[in-house]
């Protein structure tokens, strides 16, 4: 069965980070990302028809996508994982002055405000763009980045444990600290996960900058529990995952994302009348990834065509089944795996990228000694 994505941030309050190593998956015949000059151009430059992708661990896309790209503009994509989407920030960051590729991918609106104080990106204003809402175009004056997906860090539960128990799921931030619910929550760490961030960030959006701290002191007394990674969380302390259950998880609560129910369900046959995960809708963060252009990228004309293929329907419909994420694209079907399983999360709680800023150590410091003390 798929896994969900994966978007751990390591270290995210350090100021620095020793260098991430990339590994490089797919094809590069040209052995680098090349030059400016584009397939079929004049010249006497040596023509790149490499365009590199440097991204975060859960960047995936089907082949036959890919090859279309290829097919298109006459460019193969090459892919630079390197770690979690923090780690890849802070490595783009360590490396802006040689930068090892042509397109970032993976920063999100947690972390966007880092990338943009350190000039990551060059402008660059994307085919297709008015096929994007507005309040999702977070550079939208000077267009560094362009939105690609979004989706929702939510709490999830096991729909088994509570019908067992004769419970009513929680369904918002306030039920969370409820005795009800006491010692059956699992969280991630602020400092070492995006999703744990995005948790917090949430009850700070729902409780305001004076009373976030108390809450959080009571979802402490209320017994919750916090591991490092959405890995331990989801597939080990969880015990409404697949894997979860495997590994024999106690906690009926977990901060994950609102596309775990279908998540859960891909490849199951017969397929179930619902999926074994619930979302507590009123919990919910939105998170909303982009990809830019890398100020001095080798391969600029591959570099924004990549881009304006990120937000052709055919890459934006290939999405959801790959990294579970919700496309931007207005028009963009999404399969009915997702129509039919998934949450559908109509007021996620959300926060401006200069408050986020602004707020993010200050509040990760005061989180941990609060919670981990």
């Amino acid at each position: 069965m798929n896994t969900i994505r994966r978007r751990a941030v390591g270290a995210l309050v350090l100021a620095t980070v020793g260098a991430t190593v990339l590994a490089a998956c797919g094809s590069d015949s040209s052995g680098g990302s090349g030059d400016t000059s584009s397939p079929g151009t004049g010249g006497s430059a040596k023509k790149s028809t490499t365009v590199t992708l440097v991204s975060h661990d859960s960047f995936a896309a089907s082949d036959a996508v890919l090859k279309e790209f290829t097919k298109e503009t006459g460019y193969t994509v090459k892919v630079l994982r390197g770690g979690d989407a923090g780690a890849a920030v802070n490595q783009a960051i360590l490396t802006k002055d040689h930068p090892q590729g042509d397109v970032f991918f993976g920063v999100d609106n947690t972390l966007l405000s880092r990338a943009l104080d350190n000039g990551l990106f060059t402008p660059y204003t994307a085919k297709d763009l008015g096929q994007v809402p507005a309040d999702v175009q977070l550079d939208a004056a000077e267009h560094r980045v362009t939105p690609i997906d979004s989706g929702d860090v939510c709490v999830n539960y096991d729909r088994a444990y509570f019908t067992t128990h004769k419970l009513t799921p929680p369904t918002t931030f306030a039920d969370l600290v409820k005795p009800q619910y006491k010692n059956l929550l699992v969280t991630e760490n602020v400092a070492t996960s995006s999703p744990g961030l995005a948790f917090l960030l949430g009850s700070a959006a729902s409780y305001g900058d004076d009373q976030w701290q108390a809450y959080w002191k009571q979802l402490k007394s209320n017994g919750v529990e916090v591991v490092d990674s959405w890995e331990q969380a989801y597939n080990e302390r969880f015990s409404g995952s697949a894997a979860g259950k495997k590994a024999k998880g106690d906690k009926p609560l977990v901060v994950s994302y609102a596309s775990s129910p279908p998540a859960e369900v891909v490849g199951v046959t017969p397929a179930p009348a619902q999926s074994p995960v619930g979302v507590a809708t009123g919990t919910c963060f939105r998170q909303i990834e982009f990809a830019g252009l890398l100020h001095g990228a080798k391969n600029t004309a591959g570099g924004q065509a990549l881009i304006d293929f990120m937000l052709s329907k055919a890459f934006q419909e290939d999405m959801p089944l790959n990294m579970y994420v919700d496309p931007v694209r207005k028009d963009a079907a999404e399969p009915e795996v997702f129509t039919k399983y998934g949450a559908k999360i109509t007021d996620p709680e959300s926060m401006a990228p200069d408050k986020i800023a602004a707020k993010r150590d200050e509040w990760a410091k005061s989180w941990s000694s609060i919670v981990l003390k």
